[in-house]
């Protein structure tokens, strides 16, 4: 959004600097992005009088000129053709920087004659195109700035131009008025009174004007016009097209230039139909789909179904609130014009903009909001300015549907500004901001500008408040304890457990990876998820279409980019969540991690080796040990089918509670991500492992005997198919207090046990407590041993 100071100075009666203007325009939250201040770009330039001008001895275009400055006289090469004794001109001197021409002006010398500066012309001080000949001043005083001559006599050449962004909450601040409404609250200056016209029609309009039924509601709200007969559409004033030269606009003609001056004052898009070029009457209407319109810009655009258009009995001739047609626009021919002032559906306007892919005015400011209650004030005022720029006669007004009620109210509560923003601001000074932001006020409630649709809530009025006042003279401030001393500890179990682990895992060498919790519909399926319940309703994009399962098949993926990019060898791990379904509580944290390729970089030592699943076994073990997991735990199969059938295996408490799984993975699962392994992992479910029952910020105290353990030997035959951790599940369980270890040694097979017998040898470690055991005691426990082994496997002792 752009405006020059006079502009501001329009609606804002205010001495305040452009300096002291931009710091509260950004300060108020209209950030000021940039200011073009021709004072500052022509300084240095001053006025001189040309005294003579004589022929250049070598050139015939050329005249050497000698020049009354402010430093003498000066003598001046000169080709422009108007160069001649007796004017006045403006001169820059060696050392000052001309902007037309991106030059610094010096002493030089032109075929033979020295020059010692330049007489300029418009565009070489970028105030216009002119370049025919230099400038030409009426008056002037020699030595005289000439900035502060144009600032006397032409001040438009000099106002200081603004641009400020606006954010899509505030649409107000896209008029002039607006922004200077936000200037008066904080006090640079005093509003002045509203321009208002009422406008009486000489005769009935002869065109009426109509809005289809599935289009009042949510298409066009209201529609306004009026025929103004007897125009001369031509140029308009100095004034209004330097104004829109400032802000970049080209001036059209004066009755275009009049609806693009009310789009940017007051924040109202308008439109004029060159009347005598339409058909009949006018209807609002939504499109069938197919239909076409040559746009002001002379591009065609093509309708979709359900787009909102203006049409007469030849066809459509306007974008509701978008862009006016080629065929029924106004030119210097243009006698006779229908005004038209209308509030559209900002949704729609920016459905219809978006897909036709037009970016005007009227939609940047339609679709973000206008002040629906000033439709008939905007059409009454833009009739006064044709009346007064191009003559005319105005028909009555001629109205289809009705101003959309946006009252609305909330109640003032000045304590929530101390509580929601923390600043002490009294009761009065928020009454007399709000008052001063357009705000009525009955009591302790609030009434909400038709120009305001950001405000939806009491909130919103103590933003507005502590903006005004300014978010600067907030301070920072301890927060205040109840209670002296140390704090509690704020973190959940939960919490510090993921704080260990992360910590953990990263001590092992693994690298940290954060992947999208979104996944791609045949990567989980792959590891059991990809069902409705976890799909997205709106996706990004097909690679990101189901919440993950689980957090292997994006460390998988990153894995492949990885290898993809030349590195083979990968130890990557990730801390979150992963998800069985949509609904709350249907997730649980995991700690996972994947090992890919080899241990090290090859070694002529042979110390390289690829991994294995006994390297996921030690990293899992040692993240379950840091965050609190039993160490008495379960090595089980029936793992998840993600991992290879036969080399993996679930960390379990029980056969219910499974602490983690780790493991080879399927080859058809690296297959399918395109990982080259081997590729090892696993996966810690921090969740079920159970809590201390005594909460404690220390370690327990270190406990061992320092009496000698006692080690026996035992060789069970059993069936081949009865798993090793069978036997030392059932060895452990015969004396839980004293057997502290079982471990297999030795396996054998064949011989005279036969194909469907195999010999395990175990080791049972027994710690005594209290007293040494005596031969009695051990025989004992062996015997429990066996017994155990036996039932559990229905094997024998091997002899």
């Amino acid at each position: 959004m752009k405006f020059t100071l006079s502009w501001l100075k329009d609606h804002l009666d205010t001495t305040a600097t452009v300096d002291r203007i931009s710091e509260a325009l950004t300060d108020l939250g209209l950030e000021v992005e940039g200011i073009e201040d021709p004072a500052a770009r022509l300084g240095d330039f001053t006025i001189g009088h040309v005294r003579s001008a004589e022929a250049h001895p070598d050139a015939d275009r050329l005249r050497v000129c000698q020049v009354a400055t402010a430093d003498g006289d000066t003598q001046i090469i000169c080709g422009a053709p108007n160069a001649r004794a007796g004017i006045t001109v403006v001169v820059a001197k060696p050392g000052v920087y001309v902007p037309g021409i991106d030059t610094t002006i010096g002493i030089g010398k032109i075929r033979g004659v020295e020059s010692h500066g330049m007489m300029c012309s418009e565009r070489e001080m970028e105030l216009s195109e002119e370049h025919e000949g230099i400038i030409e001043l009426p008056s002037g005083e020699v030595g005289e700035r000439f900035v502060d001559w144009l600032a006397a006599h032409d001040p438009a050449k000099v106002d200081p131009v603004i641009e400020i962004a606006i954010t899509p909450n505030r649409p107000d601040a896209l008029g002039v008025r607006g922004i200077a409404l936000d200037l008066a609250a904080r006090g640079l200056g005093t509003m002045k009174p509203a321009v208002m016209a009422d406008i009486e029609g000489q005769f009935p309009c002869p065109v009426t004007i109509s809005i289809d039924d599935d289009t009042r509601s949510d298409g066009c709200h209201v529609f306004a016009g009026r025929l103004i007969r007897g125009v001369r559409n031509g140029p308009s004033p100095a004034w209004l097209q330097d104004r829109l030269r400032a802000i970049g606009l080209r001036p059209i003609s004066a009755l275009v230039d009049i609806t693009n001056f009310f789009t940017f004052d007051r924040n109202r898009p308008l439109h004029v139909f060159d009347a005598d070029k339409v058909s009949g009457d006018l209807r609002v209407h939504r499109t069938e789909g197919g239909e076409t319109l040559r746009g002001l810009d002379e591009k065609d655009y093509s309708f979709d179904a359900g787009q909102v258009v203006i049409s007469d009995a030849a066809g459509i001739q306007s974008i509701g609130g978008i862009m006016g047609g080629l065929a029924t626009g106004c030119t210097e021919e243009t006698e006779n014009v229908l005004l038209e002032a209308a509030v559209w559906d900002h949704i729609q306007i920016a459905a219809t903009g978006r897909a036709l892919k037009i970016n005007s005015d009227a939609r940047y400011r339609n679709e973000r909001g206008i002040d629906p209650e000033f439709n008939m004030p905007a059409l009454d005022l833009a009739t006064q300015m044709i009346l007064d720029l191009c003559g005319g006669t105005p028909s009555n007004r001629v109205v289809a549907g009705k101003v959309p009620d946006v009252a609305r109210s909330y109640r003032l509560d000045p304590a929530r500004v101390q509580s929601l923003v923390g600043m002490d601001i009294p009761e009065s000074e928020q009454r007399q901001t709000l008052t001063a932001l357009g705000f009525k006020l009955e009591g302790n409630t609030a009434h909400v500008p038709s120009w305001r649709p950001d405000i939806r809530g009491e909130a919103d009025l103590v933003e507005e408040v502590a903006r005004i006042a300014s978010l600067t003279k907030l301070r920072g401030r301890p927060l205040a304890r109840a209670d002296a001393g140390v704090p509690k500890p704020i973190l959940s179990p939960m919490q510090k457990r993921e704080r260990v682990a992360r910590r953990t895992v990263a001590t092992l060498g693994y690298n940290e990876c954060v992947t999208y919790s979104f996944i791609d519909k045949a990567a989980a399926q792959l590891f059991g998820g990809g069902d409705d319940a976890t799909m997205l309703a709106n996706p990004i994009s097909s690679e990101m279409s189901h919440m993950r399962p689980d957090l292997l098949p994006g460390l998988l993926q990153a894995a492949a980019r990885n290898q993809a990019r030349g590195t083979m060898d990968l130890a990557l791990f990730e801390v979150g969540h992963a998800f069985q379904g949509g609904e709350p509580g249907e997730q649980h944290l995991q700690i996972a991690g994947l090992l890919v390729g080899r241990t090290g970089p090859k070694d002529v030592h042979g110390a390289s080796r690829a991994v294995d699943l006994y390297d996921a076994k030690a990293d899992a073990e040692a993240v379950l040990t840091a965050i609190g997991a039993p160490a008495k735990v379960q090595i089980l199969r029936d793992g998840p089918g993600w991992f290879h059938p036969g080399r993996h295996g679930r960390i379990c408490l029980g056969p219910k509670t499974m602490l983690g799984v780790f493991g080879e993975l399927h080859p058809k699962i690296l297959q399918a991500l395109d990982v080259k392994g081997p590729a090892m992992a696993f996966t810690v479910f921090p969740a079920d492992v159970p809590l201390p029952r005594r909460s404690s910020a220390s370690r327990g105290a270190l406990e061992f005997s320092d009496l000698q353990a006692v080690e026996r030997d035992f060789a069970f035959v059993i069936d081949a198919n009865v798993e090793a951790m069978t036997v030392v599940n059932a060895a452990l369980g015969a004396d839980k207090s004293l057997i502290t270890d079982v471990r297999v040694f030795d396996e054998f097979t064949g011989g005279s046990l036969g194909a469907d017998k195999k010999s395990l040898a175990i080791a049972v470690r027994l710690q005594p407590r209290e007293k040494t055991l005596t031969e009695t005691e051990i025989e004992a426990i062996s015997t429990k041993v066996v017994e155990k082994v036996q039932k559990a496997t229905g094997g024998t002792l091997r002899g």
